[in-house]
């Protein structure tokens, strides 16, 4: 046990000061942030305060969704020792994750257009039959959401910021304004149309104004978004680190019924090109990005664990404040596959028989809409499945007959 009071105060303001830094992440980044899962849910919230207190540590927050803290641990040492108590399960790294777009042109607002992404993927094809998701909640795990944007503000519904509970989850980089207008921009006069232009959009604001931010902020994210009963969540982020912690996140949502989509990944450019987390895990649609001629996007990520591809390539969206962007990126892929997911969601509320088997509190099972969004995708590249494309581009007309 660490006795010395003087040392745990410096220890105490260091940690702090390691928290307000929080928007100068670098993906490199140690500081002995560490996420500590216990065994046993019935040990005292008290008891696990005065544990991680006894190896040194300062404690940041809970993950009730996972059984664990987040904590700061003073060296490598509390982190082994920590690991032989009998209360603790794992001592996970608190990695850095990060979003997945390449770059961008910012523009102001025009005369509506329907983006050719929406388009390709047929999604306007399904709106004539009254169906525009009209109350299928989408979270957006992400950067935020402009609170202030003509295109977006009437859908989004409510929102979280998980960095800092205090603070809005209004969107100061841009990244997560872009991914829900793919999603649900509204279908008015101006500027875009999205995929489900009347879904319930969620900020989840889990990534700050540089597009980073740590595992265990979209670990509480990912909660709030089972708390709040979403029907789909993107995540258009990633890291290439296999966190256990972020996995058992994955798989409770899963659980509750939460369809999870990510993006594959922006390295198919280098020679580790592999899908990175969460999307290669096998409770998410990973999602790869193709450009307007059906062809893989260079930069998308590749390997077994892709699931569908969709429009990834100089994608035309809402961005923060009221202003609009072009980005490239599998960060832009993965929104196209949560509005379709939408669209087949609202299909269920009404006609159940889209789905072939599985029913989950009136709407398709995750696995069912996966399945379904699957066996009607166009296919691409090498017949059947194949590490590039997965199963293919997303049809939403097909899906959602």
């Amino acid at each position: 046990m660490i006795k010395n009071t003087k040392f745990l105060a410096i220890f105490s303001i260091i940690a702090v000061a390691l928290l307000l830094g929080q928007n100068n992440l670098q993906a490199n980044d140690f500081n002995g942030r560490k996420i500590v899962v216990f065994k046993d849910k019935a040990v005292s919230e008290e008891s696990r305060g005065r544990l991680i207190r006894n190896y040194g540590g300062v404690e940041i927050k809970n993950l009730d969704l996972i059984n664990a803290k987040v904590v700061v641990l003073p060296n490598r040492k509390a982190e082994k020792d920590l690991l032989l108590n009998k209360e603790v399960l794992r001592v996970d790294d608190d990695v850095i994750v990060n979003a997945l777009a390449r770059e961008q042109r910012t523009t102001q607002a025009v005369l509506q257009v329907i983006p050719w992404g929406i388009s390709r993927i047929n999604a306007n094809l399904v709106w004539p039959s009254s169906n525009t998701a009209d109350t299928v909640k989408v979270g957006i795990i992400d950067t935020g959401i402009s609170n202030t944007h003509p295109d977006l503000y009437n859908n989004v519904k409510g929102g979280v910021n998980t960095i800092n509970s205090r603070k809005s989850w209004n969107d100061d980089n841009g990244h997560g304004s872009h991914v829900a207008g793919i999603v649900s921009a509204l279908n008015n006069s101006v500027g875009v149309v999205g995929a489900a232009p009347n879904a319930d959009l969620y900020a989840i604001k889990v990534l700050n104004a540089n597009g980073s931010g740590y595992l265990s902020d979209i670990i509480e994210g990912i909660d709030w978004a089972i708390a709040k009963k979403m029907n789909v969540i993107n995540m258009s982020l990633g890291t290439s680190s296999n966190i256990q912690s972020f996995r058992d996140a994955v798989i409770r949502a899963k659980n509750a019924g939460v369809v999870v989509v990510a993006a594959a990944g922006n390295s198919g450019g280098t020679l580790n090109s592999a899908v990175i987390f969460p999307a290669a895990y096998p409770e998410v649609i990973a999602v790869a990005a193709t450009d307007s001629n059906n062809q893989i996007a260079y930069f998308s990520s590749r390997g077994p664990e892709v699931d569908l591809a969709t429009p990834g390539v100089s994608i035309y969206s809402t961005y923060k404040g009221t202003g609009y962007a072009t980005l490239s990126g599998t960060s832009m892929a993965a929104p196209h596959v949560t509005g379709a997911a939408a669209l087949l969601l609202y299909k269920s509320f009404t006609a159940p028989s889209v789905c072939d088997t599985i029913i989950l509190d009136g709407k398709c099972d995750p696995d069912e809409v996966q399945a379904k969004l699957q066996s009607t995708a166009v296919d691409l590249g090498t017949s059947g499945f194949d590490n590039l494309f997965g199963w293919g581009l997303v049809n939403s007309f097909s899906a959602t007959q």
